[in-house]
């Protein structure tokens, strides 16, 4: 990503007025002091360009404009300077105050439409100044892609970074947002790939399931080989060959069955957890799991299926993974499934979201996803992630992909520290 040549990230110009904060809100994204910030209005002299990697949309440059109603000598040189980013931008995020609105952030929404650029507003400042509920409507009637933050406020800037993320993933262009490799940078040239099978009541008869289908196409394409088993034969068929397999595959139904008879030296994961990467944020939903360890019986889960299908009587996400969930909190939780398109708006009453492998939609669709949940401050997790983590055996299956693991036992990692110092405020105070 660092290698990537400029002309092929997207180009996010950043406009408004003199002080209204654009430098900072650029620091904020990129998580640095890439531009020096002051209240003194003009410290932006020129264009200030940030290349970046924002997960999950992948390489992008940011474009921090001087302020076009700048009044200083050298103004008039930086403003034309500043309109040329309008011909670079893929989309442009227009910095503004609360309450205020001119004819300077009339022109940029004017250039905006005039050359079919998407916009983005920002309300910065809230910490200063509150936006109204009026002054926001009047926002979102110039576009629907509004977001009200402090970009000074660090406490905040997870939330405002991912709130920034959704719209950029509904904005931009879909080639920007191509699917990351689905298996041809674990099975090397001339590897070998052992894909379990099962075929059970949910496998469509006389054919395997779309994610299969697709993880064989893939593998060959790779210029590996596939060999495709059943669980029942699997330990048998790989002693038989006598072959150590670059990596094994299994459906996540049979995950503990895999991981049980595949010798320790070979790397073996899920379709699911394979398919939560390609369509969507594995980093994010390794992460999302690890709520499983503090659900309680009663707590309100949301299972999504990303297609409607007729569920059968030992169905994986109605059947299979709630009573998994409800065997490892000891009691019943409360669960509610949705299926096709019907994401719920309102994700508040939800302790854990838990979404299918996302095979049938578009991975900006599972992106936008991820993101609600973020922005709900909702975790989320993924069919196969949660299923590995309810049986014990998470760390191995996300072998293959160390940033995931990095991740999910960081994540652990905090859930203990806050357990631990819950308890021990728990002794001090029966003492």
């Amino acid at each position: 990503m660092r290698t990537t040549p400029k002309s092929l990230r997207l180009h996010i110009g950043i406009f408004g007025r003199t002080n209204v904060g654009k430098s900072s809100f650029l620091n904020m994204i990129a998580g640095q002091e890439v531009a020096i910030t002051s209240p003194v209005p003009g410290t932006t002299t020129d264009v200030v360009e940030k290349t970046m990697e924002l997960l999950p949309i992948g390489p992008i440059v940011l474009l921090d404009t001087a302020g076009l109603d700048d009044v200083s000598p050298l103004g008039q040189l930086r403003i034309r300077k500043t309109n040329t980013i309008f011909a670079r931008s893929d989309i442009i995020a227009l910095i503004i105050e609360p309450e205020i609105w001119t004819e300077f952030e009339e022109s940029i929404v004017r250039e905006a439409n005039h050359q079919n650029v998407p916009l983005i507003i920002v309300i910065n400042k809230i910490d200063i100044n509150a936006c109204s509920e009026s002054f926001l409507a009047k926002m979102q009637a110039i576009t629907p892609h509004v977001i009200c933050c402090s970009s000074i406020d660090a406490t905040q800037r997870e939330h405002n970074v991912n709130a920034f993320k959704k719209h950029l993933i509904q904005l931009c262009p879909e080639d920007y947002l191509s699917p990351t490799a689905l298996v041809e940078d674990v099975v090397p040239p001339q590897g070998v790939a052992v894909l379990i099978i099962p075929i059970d009541k949910e496998a469509p008869k006389g054919r395997i399931i779309l994610p299969q289908v697709q993880t064989i196409r893939a593998v060959l394409d790779s210029h590996g080989a596939a060999i495709v088993v059943k669980e029942s034969e699997y330990q048998q068929i790989l002693e038989r060959v006598a072959l150590v397999p670059d990596i094994v595959i299994c459906d996540s139904q049979v995950v503990l069955k895999m991981v049980t008879e595949t010798p320790n030296n070979v790397r073996c994961t899920t379709f699911s957890i394979l398919f939560s990467r390609y369509k969507g944020d594995l980093i994010e939903l390794a992460k999302g799991v690890c709520a499983v360890a503090q659900l309680q019986p009663g707590d309100n889960i949301l299972i999504a299926e990303a297609c409607s299908h007729h569920a059968i009587e030992d169905d994986i996400g109605r059947v299979k993974l709630p009573r998994w969930l409800n065997q490892y909190v000891g009691g019943e939780l409360q669960i509610t499934v949705c299926s096709g398109r019907d994401f719920p708006s309102d994700l508040s009453k939800y302790k854990l979201i838990i979404h299918c492998g996302a095979c049938m939609i578009t991975r900006k669709e599972m992106l936008f996803r991820i993101h609600q949940a973020n922005e709900a401050r909702i975790p989320i997790t993924n069919y196969g992630i949660c299923i590995a983590f309810v049986q014990g055996v998470l760390d191995r299956v996300l072998a293959p992909f160390p940033a995931a693991v990095t991740a999910y036992r960081n994540e652990m990692s905090k859930i203990e520290q806050e357990k631990n110092q819950n308890r021990d405020l728990a002794l001090m105070y029966n003492q």
